[in-house]
């Protein structure tokens, strides 16, 4: 079971839930800094995901072009299927960044000074 496939099983909703400002602000001391550290983490888990399925997906790959030879397979379409359910990686991300679940931190402290 991958790394993703546990993570959804802890309980992340597929649906959209509201999320209080200060919360996210709070982590960071900057809302515009803490969607920062949200959106690289869910470009992390995009990828990762993207990779799972791919390779997954490969070994029903084919690699011949005749018409003939492609069928519907249940097993792929249970896989597309799951992939689909997963909550959005933008979901994830503020999932695990409100739960101190991300690692983050500052090049210059001093940034904007």
């Amino acid at each position: 079971m991958s790394k993703i496939r546990r993570q959804l099983s802890a309980s992340t909703s597929s649906s959209v839930e509201p999320k209080k400002l200060s919360d996210l602000k709070e982590k960071t001391g900057n809302l515009y800094e803490s969607i920062a550290v949200i959106a690289k983490r869910a470009n992390q888990i995009n990828i990762t995901i993207k990779e799972e399925l791919h390779n997954k997906l490969e070994e029903f790959a084919s690699h011949t072009d005749s018409l003939e030879e492609i069928h519907e397979n249940k097993e792929q379409i249970e896989i597309s299927r799951a992939y689909e359910r997963m909550p959005n990686p933008a979901l994830l991300a503020t999932t695990e960044f409100l739960d101190d679940k991300v690692y983050f931190r500052r090049n210059d402290e001093n940034l904007f000074s």
